[in-house]
């Protein structure tokens, strides 16, 4: 082991002496230690390294004979027949995989093959060849890798395997954002410091780099922004281009290129002008320097994702300049090198008096169809924050001549970091799924995404990643779902959200039934357990300030768009944010048929109502109750889920490993507590205003208000400094 691993820091060191095309070649070497040394390590006990790759012998003895005898041989077929890093790593996977999972050595071919247009860059084809064999046909070598581990994760879950399938991508770029400083603290990060060793690079290069990228690769990824939107200027300095190179080296046999944040005013930070201007001829020709230099380093470098004029990050409104105007002078000097920019729509103001849902919807409006067609503007799920629950982003909808991409926070910032369980597939499919009428009815955000509704050239789709140096990855065993989730459906977002959890059951931990069944239940309702017993029927914003964790309906902020009761508007006669005609009439953002549904009281989806209206307590829900006692009664229900939840899990004793069992269980413990909190604090302030008893069937709180506003969490993970 310990040779292993010196021989691997040997090559890794040579490596970051290379040029470019040659250090391609060692990186294949490098691939097949980096998996040595996983499977040297693969002996011991579970502890969520190996994420879904975990190659575990199938237990069934006739699925494992049956295998066998149909992948004696596996051919790659790409145009050009030759090997490359690429292929080298596909090859090494499917030996390591089918080794650990069938006990298998198959004879892996390499040929050449007809160009299939219909697969695209990368599509692939696995289908039964000859009688021994299984061919995976490509139009790449990145193709063929997809297709390897769509083979290995098909064997892994039981799939036939003399069943031909045409795979190809509906998303173009499938891109995890990471919220990592250059101080290595992850904003937002549940799980550890960030993966990005920029000391050590690039001379010393951790093998973690390697089995990121193939846990990227293996769900369909194929880009990573490396650093966080609030952006620092030092990653454009030539210093840490050579690190940014290092790890473009290391993710490209895998397919994933290397994606920066662009700090606006970087022309006057590290550039020394006196402005930023976006129509100063000498800041353009500083951008276009700056992107030859990088591109110089990371010849596939994929572009710059920017977020402006928000939240204190500089942009070009400060000279009079509008977003368009800006992302437009980064896509003109990318576009040479086909980069692109990515442009958020996260834009909100101080001085702003509008409501803070519909400030982006009145800057972003404006600019439709003038944006460069190498720009995609990046709009979050919902208009607010990634909140448990929010409506679709109206940009979705409303943005018809502008490429569009939704932006995920698969780290759970609003949903109990690394300690909840709350697997987002749903809430993802819940958005993706939503109707925007933008072009009649079916046309969901999810065909705005992909680029099919309106013909659009470029489709991406972006996920806030959530791991971090814990050893597995993402904190929470159970969280390691939510990325796999989210790579699954960029690459295919037709699939659904229970397919995709019981996928990631059977290759994380058991084939078993007894798991598969109880598992893929716990997963699909955890996510509403969270909204339940944190924000139900609509409610938003009133977490804690700052980290987030935890209940805050009482914060007030000297800023009212950081206030919770801005949001909630709580009052003697009710609950909730009016945001129809007769309030902020953020409802006419979205399309006729959305406003007449949601702006009737009567008719407006109850998981919505108090986003959308002011309700009165005594309202009568469907259920019959009042508003009162139904909001009662969901946070008693998120209470008593998380309950289930625990008795599930410890159903689960003894069929899966102690480890990742026991860490799950202490989750829940705190889970359960924390569930208390939230319905016992949330209940006694809205209780001030309604001047109710709680309904029979609720517990009664444990403490008064004033001990849960006097509560403090100090050094919260995610959030810099003493909260």
């Amino acid at each position: 082991m310990d040779r292993i691993r010196n021989d691997s820091d040997r090559i890794i060191r040579r490596a970051g002496r290379l040029p470019f095309r040659e250090s391609g070649r060692v990186v294949s070497l490098l691939a097949l230690l980096t998996v040595s040394v996983v499977n040297a390590c693969a002996a011991g006990p579970e502890d969520g390294y190996e994420l879904w790759m975990r190659y575990r012998p199938l237990a069934d003895d006739a699925s494992r004979s049956l295998y066998s005898s149909r992948l004696r041989t596996v051919t790659l077929a790409t145009p050009t027949g030759a090997d490359s890093p690429t292929l080298a790593a596909a090859r090494q996977e499917l030996a390591d995989g089918l080794k650990g999972i069938l006990d298998l050595e198959p004879r892996i071919l390499l040929v050449r093959s007809e160009t299939n247009e219909s697969l695209g860059s990368d599509g692939f084809t696995i289908s039964p060849d000859l009688d021994e064999g299984i061919r995976i046909a490509a139009n790449s070598g990145t193709g063929v890798l997809y297709g390897a581990f769509a083979l290995l994760r098909r064997i892994q879950t039981g799939r036939n395997p003399d069943e031909t399938v045409t795979s190809v991508p509906r998303i173009q770029r499938r891109l995890l954002n990471h919220w990592d400083n250059l101080n290595r603290f992850v904003e937002r990060g549940y799980a550890g410091s960030s993966l990005w060793e920029w000391f050590h690079l690039p001379g010393i290069r951790s093998a973690r780099y390697r089995d990121y990228a193939r846990a990227c690769a293996s769900i369909g990824l194929n880009g990573t922004v490396l650093t966080n939107v609030n952006a620092d200027a030092l990653i454009l300095t030539p210093q840490y281009m050579e690190r940014v190179a290092a790890l473009a080296d290391e993710f490209r046999p895998y397919g994933i290129r290397v994606y920066l944040t662009a700090r606006f005013s970087a022309p006057i930070q590290i550039g020394g002008l006196p402005t930023a201007d976006p129509f100063d001829p000498d800041v353009r020709a500083w951008w276009q320097s700056k992107i030859n230099a990088i591109y110089a380093h990371v010849p596939d470098f994929g572009g710059f994702l920017v977020k402006a004029n928000s939240e204190g990050q500089p942009g070009p409104q400060e000279y009079g300049r509008t977003q368009a105007d800006g992302a437009n002078m980064l896509a003109e000097a990318l576009a040479p090198h086909e980069g692109i920019v990515i442009w958020r729509a996260f834009v909100y103001q101080a001085d702003n008096k509008e409501d803070r849902v519909k400030q982006a919807s009145s800057e972003f409006d404006p600019l439709d169809g003038k944006f460069h067609a190498n720009v995609v503007v990046q709009i979050k799920n919902g208009p607010l924050d990634f909140m448990p629950r929010e409506p679709f982003h109206p940009l979705f909808g409303s943005l018809k001549d502008t490429n569009l991409a939704p932006e995920f926070q698969i780290t759970q910032e609003y949903l109990g970091g690394s300690v909840h369980l709350a697997y987002l597939g749903p809430m993802w499919k819940e958005v993706l799924e939503a109707d925007t009428f933008a072009a009649g009815p079916g046309s969901t955000v999810a065909r705005v995404a992909d680029g099919s509704l309106r013909k659009r050239p470029l489709s991406a789709m972006a996920g806030v990643a959530n791991t971090g140096t814990d050893r597995n990855w993402t904190g929470h065993p159970l969280a390691q779902a939510n990325w796999y989730a989210f790579g699954r459906l960029a690459w295919d977002h037709t699939l659904t959200a229970e397919a995709i959890a019981e996928e990631w059951t059977r290759m994380t931990f058991s084939n078993d039934e007894a798991v598969v069944r109880p598992m893929v239940d716990l997963l699909m309702g955890s996510r509403e357990t969270v909204v339940n017993f944190s924000m139900p029927l609509g409610l938003h914003h009133i977490m804690a300030e700052g980290h987030h964790y935890g209940p805050g309906p009482w914060v007030t902020h000297e800023r009212a768009d950081w206030s919770a009761p801005y949001y909630h508007q709580a009052d003697e006669i009710g609950l909730g944010a009016d945001r129809t005609v007769t309030g902020s009439n953020a409802l006419e953002d979205y399309a006729p048929e959305l406003q007449k549904l949601w702006g009737d009281q009567a008719r407006c989806p109850e998981n919505l109502l108090l986003w959308f209206h002011h309700v009165p307590w005594d309202h009568p829900m469907k259920s019959g109750r009042t508003l009162w006692d139904e909001l009662c009664l969901r946070y008693q229900q998120g209470v008593d889920e998380v309950r289930a939840m625990q008795a599930s899990w410890n159903q689960l004793k003894g069929r899966i490993d102690d480890r990742r069992h026991t860490d799950v269980s202490e989750r829940l413990i705190r889970q359960e507590s924390d569930a208390r909190e939230w319905r016992d604090a949330c209940l006694l302030y809205f209780q001030q205003f309604s001047r109710r008893p709680l309904p029979a069937g609720v517990e009664p709180p444990e403490h008064d208000l004033e001990f849960y506003r006097s509560a403090r969490l100090r050094y919260v993970p995610g959030h810099p400094g003493d909260q």
